[in-house]
């Protein structure tokens, strides 16, 4: 049985799944990086190719291949949870917390190595990418399906509620912006 088949086989009949039915589902797929580098889409001029692969009316797994010495940007996953499994590389992955203004402000880096997952909650704001030449692949199961992604610009001190088809960066597109927050500069320590 092909990968995409066993996706179908052990995700198709999970309804309103729990983080230990989306792991145990995974482990039951055990996919192979030669099984998954083909769904992959190229990175372009994003952070990373993003393929969905799977999705159900309660699952969606992602195929993402990182680009080369790249961030994706501070974001959140709307109403979803899910796992990030690291199928190739290595992962520079940045928690964030939101200060009295709802604005993020990281504190934890740590990468995430090869054969490694860890699980996203509903809520979590983080950032990820690949900090070397190397391939870097991941595959992100999440339910229910990401809808309501909130992307952050932490330069322009902004975030925009993206469509549904975009990845975590600020969209060049301004269809897959479906609303944009402004939040007031940080005020300088000290102040």
């Amino acid at each position: 049985m092909n990968v995409l088949d066993r996706f179908t086989t052990h995700f198709s009949p999970l309804t309103s799944p729990g983080p230990e039915a989306l792991a145990a589902a995974w482990d039951a797929v055990a996919p192979t990086v030669p099984e998954i580098l083909p769904l992959a889409g190229p990175p372009g001029v994003y952070p990373y190719g993003r393929k969905v692969i799977f999705a159900s009316d309660d699952v969606e797994i992602i195929v993402m291949n990182w680009a080369a010495r790249r961030m994706c940007a501070p974001h959140d996953h709307g109403a979803s949870f899910g796992w990030v499994n690291i199928l190739a590389g290595e992962v520079e992955h940045t928690l964030y917390t939101l200060d009295q203004n709802d604005f993020p402000v990281s504190y934890l880096k740590r990468r995430e190595k090869s054969g490694s997952r860890y699980f996203a909650a509903r809520g979590m704001v983080h950032s990820m990418g690949n900090s070397s030449d190397d391939l870097t692949l991941t595959v992100h199961v999440y339910a229910p399906p990401i809808h309501g992604m909130k992307v952050y610009d932490l330069e322009k001190c902004a975030a925009c509620v993206v469509s549904d088809d975009c990845g975590a960066w600020w969209p060049e597109d301004q269809r897959q912006i479906l609303r944009e927050i402004r939040f007031r500069s940080p005020e300088p320590a000290g102040s």
